[in-house]
């Protein structure tokens, strides 16, 4: 896993790799100015494209003075120079680094408190105002500054992170942030980056090394990672010679209403598609016909009206429950059926979690290591309204340290809350994947895992990179806008044996 740095964690991270590798400060800037040029001489080639890099007086401003340097010396000769001047303080490094400038001869326009801004031609913008020290949202001179630059709709490139967003704590909704196409950051991810909050301020990102001290970065012990295909390679098990259907346990997937059968569909067919030795899906009897046309694989527990269907709890190596599965009287008589009968974990789902929901009782019976699967909405039911992402984060961790289960909070990056108080964010999936029934292919998949002898924080783990990467799979090379959720979950086999190869 990829820790996730706090800004505090940074600064402590940049300070030990000054002390013990020893490099100085500046010349660790020079590294991290020579990581971000190399990454966008490579894809902003033109040496002709006029160039504005607006700089603070402190070390982001600082690395902002040596990136205009270094593009200067690789003949991006259109380049103009705007430091905010908006104090008298700077940092030790920003001095150096305009000194380096006026040394060698190129223009610099300072900009001083309450002035006019001057007219901005250039084609590209790279933000070098502020960085991950930033405690406070932009007011004055820099408020002002950022209101200017998103008014003139040019290509903004930040350096590190965007300027007026933190790097981690919340984010207000009408805090003033330089909106980036491009945000070049270093080392790792800000966490920030993987919250919806940031949509607005970043079109994309792009993490370059400038090679802090990894040993120390892991030392500081971060509750928040960042899931990389290394880990999921070295978590999957590829089936061995010798082994049979169970070998790969029997999960029972309990979905579907006479209205919601689709549900019920794609995640137990998504179930026996990531791997499961044997599925059985627990749905009513009017979805029968529909269920051994669509997945013929999948046997069938026929629930009948108001009674309650015989299952043998013993042949089941986990259930997963939820996906249309209704609210009715029916349904929480099912659920809490299963809540009394199986008390191995389980994995909740949609209307499940609607029913945990509004019957909070229903907790004390929750299996510890079970997996409850919300997207924002439902994790609002559960837990209460939150004002922003940031809030529902330290939740998903509370939580799930509270209730001893994994909390699986559905997003672009998607989140893992572990009850040791990790978080995991994943990094798969794409927005062709944006459509009804992509959560209930996750349930199965989670489900499936589960059944296979995974522990529950590995399937969690596994499930969610396996779900994004099968939809990256079909989408990016294809370049799909839409990825429909049956087409992915028949991925599943393809994609998981690329992993295992």
């Amino acid at each position: 896993m990829l820790p996730l740095l706090t800004a505090q964690q940074i600064r402590e991270a940049d300070a030990y790799t000054i002390a013990t590798e020893p490099v100085s400060s500046v010349d660790l800037i020079e590294r991290a100015s020579r990581a971000f040029v190399g990454w966008f001489i490579n894809h902003f080639p033109d040496r002709t494209a006029t160039i504005a890099v607006y700089c603070g007086t402190g070390n982001n401003g600082g690395d902002g003075l040596a990136i205009a340097r270094m593009l200067y010396d690789h003949k991006y000769f259109n380049i103009g120079i705007k430091v905010a001047r908006f104090s008298d303080r700077s940092t030790d490094d920003f001095t150096v680094n305009l000194n380096r400038i006026n040394q060698m001869g190129l223009e610099v326009l300072e900009l001083k408190p309450g002035a006019v801004f001057p007219a901005e031609n250039s084609k590209i913008i790279i933000d070098a105002l502020l960085g991950t020290g930033l405690n406070k949202p932009l007011a004055g001179d820099y408020k002002n500054l950022a209101g200017y630059i998103n008014s003139l709709n040019k290509t903004v490139v930040a350096v590190d992170v965007p300027t007026g967003l933190f790097t981690d704590g919340e984010i207000g909704a009408d805090d003033t942030v330089i909106k980036a196409d491009l945000a070049i950051t270093f080392q790792q991810p800000r966490i920030n980056f993987l919250l919806p909050e940031s949509g607005p301020h970043i079109n994309c990102w792009e993490v370059v090394n400038i090679g802090i001290d990894e040993g120390f970065i892991s030392s500081l012990k971060s509750p928040y990672q960042f899931i990389e295909e290394k880990d999921i390679k070295k978590l999957l098990k590829p089936r061995r010679h010798y082994s049979n259907k169970g070998t790969y346990g029997h999960a029972l997937i309990v979905a579907g209403q006479a209205q919601a059968m689709g549900a019920a569909l794609l995640s137990s067919a998504s179930c026996a598609y990531a791997g499961a030795g044997l599925t059985t899906a627990c749905i009513p009897e009017s979805g029968l016909t529909a269920l051994n046309t669509y997945q013929p694989e999948v046997m069938a527990i026929v629930r009948h009206g108001d009674e309650l269907p015989e299952i043998k709890w013993a042949q089941f190596t986990t259930i997963g429950i939820g996906p249309g599965l209704g609210k009715d009287s029916r349904a929480l008589t099912l659920l809490i059926d299963i809540l009394d009968n199986y008390k191995a974990p389980i994995v909740m789902d949609a209307d499940a979690l609607n029913l945990l929901a509004g019957n909070p009782e229903l907790w004390n019976k929750v299996p510890a290591g079970s997996i409850l699967t919300p997207h924002m909405k439902e994790f609002d039911r559960l837990f209460g309204e939150h004002a922003n992402w940031w809030q529902r984060l330290q939740s998903s961790i509370k939580m799930a340290k509270k209730h001893n289960i994994y909390i699986i909070l559905k997003n672009d990056y998607t989140l893992v809350a572990s009850p040791d108080g990790t978080v995991c964010f994943n990094s798969t999936s794409n927005p062709a994947m944006a459509t009804g029934g992509m959560g209930d292919v996750l349930t199965g998949i989670i489900t499936s895992l589960v059944a296979q002898g995974y522990t529950p924080g590995e399937a969690c783990i596994i499930g969610v990179y396996i779900h994004g990467k099968a939809g990256d799979d079909l989408a990016l090379p294809n370049r799909l806008n839409v990825v429909l959720p049956g087409r992915l979950a028949a991925q599943l086999p393809v994609t998981m044996a690329k992993l295992m190869a």
